[in-house]
């Protein structure tokens, strides 16, 4: 099959002709018709982290069942899926108190094994869900990691209705999600960005008012949903109204950041981490784009053959939700 392979972290993806891969006895085979890019697709390609090698990049994309594995009995040839990128024994006691994400064998697609930019791509079945009826391919390839992990940093910062949140640096597929599910959830969501035009798509998006990333937020927050990290993190700390609680799942643009002890104690704030989701967490996230969530899709780019063009774009950082990739009919 043709995939787009990386023999070498740091070191840059070449198209080639792989075997294609055979389902285990509880593994599924899909048919990839759409693929989506994330800031890991470039990562990997710097060594951070360094996936094991050779490596084909990809954690989201949905399309056609094409082989089951003997003892898979959940999907069957021909089947219309949509993937799950988080991957976990499902048997440990971590995994069996509904917390796969803290399981010791947790891995993503497209980082930990062999991902979506390739025209086929093999996992468990239970990582497969049936397409939501009445989303576009482009839809289900754009969601499943995304919103997945804002969903999970919304439920573990327990917003509510009525509530004040933050999305800092809307621009990208997980801050496009929390505000999607923010919005969807009852909160009052603001949003910043740099960038004056993706500012005023975040007003079309839902977002009551949005501001620049690089000033004082003029409003207080009972939540702050941060993945940009260093260059804005102090501005995201001092917009937390008395009591709340700034959920984290990353660090575009800076991992190391400072606290004051003080600030965190007498305003009784909370930090939170999260990444990725449950099995659970996903069926409720495709519950919700079965229900019609909006979803951000910044632009379609036509080929497999395309990613190195959509990888230029996302490197950019000029998008507003999620880039996809059409691998043809």
């Amino acid at each position: 099959m043709r995939a787009w392979l990386l023999e070498e972290s740091p070191g840059t993806y070449r198209e080639a002709e792989v075997p294609t891969p055979e389902p285990g006895g509880d593994e599924v085979r899909v048919r990839v018709v759409v693929s989506a890019l994330n800031h890991m697709d470039l990562w990997v390609t710097r060594g951070l982290p360094r996936p094991p090698l050779p490596h084909v990049p990809g954690a989201d994309g949905a399309g056609v069942v094409e082989a089951v594995g003997d003892r898979v009995d959940t999907v069957a040839v021909g089947d219309e899926v949509v993937i799950n990128p988080a991957v976990s024994c499902r048997t440990c006691p971590v995994c069996l108190s509904g917390e796969s994400p803290l399981c010791p064998h947790f891995a993503i697609l497209g980082e930990h094994r062999w991902g979506t930019h390739a025209e086929a791509v093999v996992l468990p079945a239970a990582n497969l869900v049936p397409r939501p009826p009445g989303r576009s391919w482009e839809d289900l390839a754009a969601y499943p990691l995304c919103t997945l992990t804002a969903w999970r940093m919304l439920r573990r910062a327990r917003l509510r209705a009525g509530e004040t949140m933050i999305v800092v640096g809307i621009g990208g597929g997980v801050s496009s999600a929390g505000l999607a599910l923010g919005v969807a959830m009852g909160a009052r969501v603001f949003a910043t960005s740099r960038d004056a035009a993706k500012r005023a798509r975040a007003l079309t998006l839902g977002a009551e008012g949005a501001f620049d990333s690089e000033i004082d937020f003029p409003v207080k927050a009972d939540v702050v949903f941060e993945n940009v990290g260093a260059a804005t993190w102090d501005r995201s700390l001092r917009s937390l109204a008395p009591g709340g609680r700034l959920v984290t799942c990353g660090g575009t643009a800076g991992s190391k950041v400072e606290l004051s002890l003080p600030r965190l104690f007498f305003k009784q704030h909370e930090i939170i981490g999260s990444t990725m989701g449950s099995y659970a967490e996903f069926d409720q996230v495709t519950g919700l784009i079965g229900a019609g969530l909006p979803v951000a899709v910044d632009q379609v780019i036509d080929g497999l053959g395309s990613l190195p063009t959509a990888l230029d774009k996302l490197e950019a950082g000029a998008q507003l939700g999620k880039i996809v990739l059409r691998h043809g009919p």
